[in-house]
């Protein structure tokens, strides 16, 4: 009977050994954390404009990503390989963004473009993070707000209606 507890137990620790140290923990939280805070930081810009993809979206999707390259890299996955996990993952995340885009009463008006390029955005930025790009991940979020939130207040033009009725960042 003692044996059988004993392979019970060796198997709870073997299935729960894909951190073997405390770098690697280390390592893991902070990548997952960077991702969800620069997503969280897009999303509340996108919540304050009250678009549908708020800060529990970009979080998520940041975070997402962020998991979906560390998994095979604590896999053991080459970085060559990992260029097939990032090209599924922008494919993917296409799927989201369209459902963030809708069409108004005319042809010619569509809404949600650029809260679909900023879900877009977030999920490389997670990317980044969880590849370890951290400086990268987070000079990529600041450019992000520059275009989303400092960009309308330098140059407010853009964001008026065009001659046909449909604006040029819904």
């Amino acid at each position: 009977m003692a044996s059988g507890w004993n392979a019970v137990t060796d198997t709870l620790v073997a299935e729960f050994s894909d951190i073997p140290d405390l770098e690697g923990l280390t390592r893991l939280v902070v990548r997952l954390l960077l991702a969800a805070l620069l997503g969280a930081l897009l999303g509340y810009e996108r919540g304050q404009k009250g678009k549908s993809a708020g800060v529990r979206t970009h979080m998520l999707v940041a975070s997402g990503s962020a998991l979906f390259v560390l998994v095979p890299f604590q896999s053991g996955v080459q970085p060559a390989d990992m260029t097939r996990v990032i090209q599924g993952l922008v494919a993917g995340i296409g799927f989201l963004g369209a459902g963030t885009i809708w069409k108004g009463d005319s042809t010619s008006h569509v809404k949600g473009l650029t809260t679909a390029a900023g879900i877009w955005f977030t999920a490389a930025i997670g990317v980044a993070a969880g590849l370890g790009r951290e400086v990268t991940a987070i000079l990529a979020t600041l450019l992000a707000l520059f275009i989303l939130f400092l960009l309308p207040l330098i140059f407010p033009n853009l964001e008026r209606p065009s001659e046909n009725g449909s604006t040029h960042e819904p």
